[in-house]
């Protein structure tokens, strides 16, 4: 019959009807393409950017596919020859040091504050040193490497004009995406309520986000994006770690700490303990792109929250090696880590969870905090301190690590305050505080009202922004365990025992990042005399 012969003859040319089909559709979208361009150039420049991005990344794909294997074996001969010229290239990298440490030297000449960013940048790295679980098994390559990585990756996006504009560029256009949400909440919720109830403004934004990631999960895009052309081969190239841990710390960039393990779902079992507590560092140091929407909603700087989240991938790798170093051997040694994503196309589909699970936080954690706050002012009061708070105490507490950050002495209190209530309650509260003080700045209201500063500066703002871009948090710790744990449950207590750590090293991941911000971000003339003078 016709239809029979009809569905074999297309399983008999599957392939060759593929290729007709994709050179068809490749020769409308020229033609298309070229039309838009011709018709005017200034308004199909963002369709440009997005065609030269999707080309490149398509052409390294197939590069990787049909050349890696031959260029790698090309290359070999020159890799065991590099080898053999360690020393030399061990001279090499000390000339590479002390010529960034004099450009930093000559950089910051004009405005030595911000050398007090570099201290604190040192300091936590000294710190997490300290807490290193084998000190002498520190592979200093992964993470000078890795550092390394992040300052380049810190130093494009936040002192070059190219990536300052493309991330601004980038920022906006997500915001842009982001606002369609209205158009689903408005009509279940009616305009009033998205416009006035948080609930009703925000959370909407993850349930359209979580619906696009899943959507971009089936149909591949995040697979390819992550695994084939994404920032895991970068760094597994780099810093010479193994090709799970990678993809995993990877994939935070995008989704959430339960998430990412989904993509290596299948190792778990058989990681070591220095590659679990990397996945886990991975987790804290980041924030999921759905609740990144929530984020940009308040207010905050959208460029600033994907710089943050690039910045963190290879730092956190780096400080968990540093942390606790690999003395175990690995059975994913130099292994290709391909088809293991199939189990993360679902993991986006919770978002009514997610959402309900961010409600009832911020519900359950604001009570407390005001309990909380209740309680410290009535013993206060018992021997005449007044106003005597949670936000005060980690104000005063965490006040030198937000100054050794980057931030104004005057500022440092409040960002003290925000660095508090992320570690202890969670970055949602803490981001929406940071809001606050934005809206306050922007709507002119004075900066001192009752000896309390009413805002904090931009620059401040950035920092804190930084600061708070990660999940590493006391409240985070159960989420974590209780992800892992299902997936592998024979390692509770294993995963037990290094769930601390990462968390400490996902907490000083966005200090780092935070305080590589502060190096890099402009000192407005003011605000230095302003410093000066305190």
């Amino acid at each position: 019959q016709p239809a029979s012969k009809a569905k074999s003859f297309c399983k008999a040319h599957a392939k060759a009807l593929r290729r007709v089909f994709w050179g068809l559709l490749g020769a409308v979208y020229l033609c298309y393409f070229i039309v838009a361009c011709w018709l005017n150039f200034q308004r199909a420049l963002t369709l440009v950017v997005i065609t030269a991005v999707v080309i490149f990344f398509v052409c390294w794909s197939l590069f990787k596919k049909y050349c890696g294997k031959k260029v790698l074996t090309f290359l070999s001969p020159l890799w065991k020859c590099l080898q053999k010229s360690w020393p030399w290239l061990k001279l090499l990298y000390v000339l590479l040091l002390g010529g960034l440490v004099t450009w930093l030297a000559l950089d910051t000449a004009k405005n030595p504050e911000q050398l007090i960013s570099l201290a604190g940048f040192c300091i936590l790295v000294l710190f997490l040193f300290a807490f290193s679980k084998h000190h002498s098994a520190v592979s200093w390559r992964v993470v000078f490497w890795g550092l390394g990585l992040e300052f380049l990756i810190g130093l494009f996006i936040l002192r070059t004009t190219p990536g300052i504009q493309a991330f601004q560029w980038l920022g906006d256009q997500i915001q842009i995406f982001l606002g369609y949400t209205k158009a689903g909440s408005g009509f279940v919720f009616g305009n009033t309520l998205i416009e006035d109830v948080f609930a009703f403004q925000s959370l909407p934004i993850i349930v359209f986000f979580s619906c696009v990631m899943s959507i971009l999960y089936y149909l591949g895009v995040m697979q390819w994006l992550i695994l084939k052309v994404g920032p895991s081969f970068l760094m597994v190239v780099s810093l010479g770690t193994t090709p799970t841990e990678t993809l995993s710390v990877a994939g935070n960039i995008f989704v959430g700490q339960t998430e990412a393990p989904l993509l290596i779902r299948p190792y778990l079992a058989d990681m070591t303990h220095s590659e679990i507590h990397a996945v886990m560092a991975g987790g804290f140091s980041t924030i999921a792109g759905s609740v990144m929407g929530a984020y940009i909603s308040f207010g905050i700087d959208a460029a600033s929250l994907i710089a943050a989240s690039v910045m963190a991938a290879p730092c956190a790798l780096a400080m968990s090696k540093l942390v606790y170093p690999e003395v175990e051997e690995s059975k994913f040694k130099g292994k290709e880590s391909r088809n293991i994503l199939e189990a993360a196309s679902n993991g986006a589909a919770a978002s009514i969870g997610l959402v309900a699970n961010i409600a009832a936080n911020l519900i359950a954690f604001l009570a407390v905090l005001e309990f909380i706050n209740a309680a410290l002012r009535w013993f206060g009061e018992m021997v005449e301190i007044k106003d005597l708070s949670f936000q005060m105490i980690c104000s005063y507490i965490l006040m030198p690590v937000a100054f050794l950050m980057g931030a104004d002495w005057a500022d440092s209190p409040l960002v003290a305050e925000l660095l508090g209530i992320k570690i202890f309650l969670n970055e949602f509260v803490a981001y929406q505080q940071l809001a606050t003080y934005k809206k306050n700045r922007l709507s002119g209201l004075e900066e001192w009202s009752g000896g309390r500063k009413q805002w904090i500066s931009e620059r401040a703002e950035s920092i804190t922004t930084f600061a708070l871009c990660g999940f590493a948090n006391l409240s985070s710790i159960g989420i974590m365990l209780g992800g892992l744990t299902s997936m592998v449950p024979h390692r509770k207590s294993e995963l037990a025992s290094i769930v601390l750590r990462a968390l400490l090293t996902g907490i000083c991941v966005s200090m780092l990042n935070s305080c590589l911000a502060g190096r890099s971000l402009p000192i407005a003339t003011g605000r230095r005399q302003g410093w000066a003078k305190s």
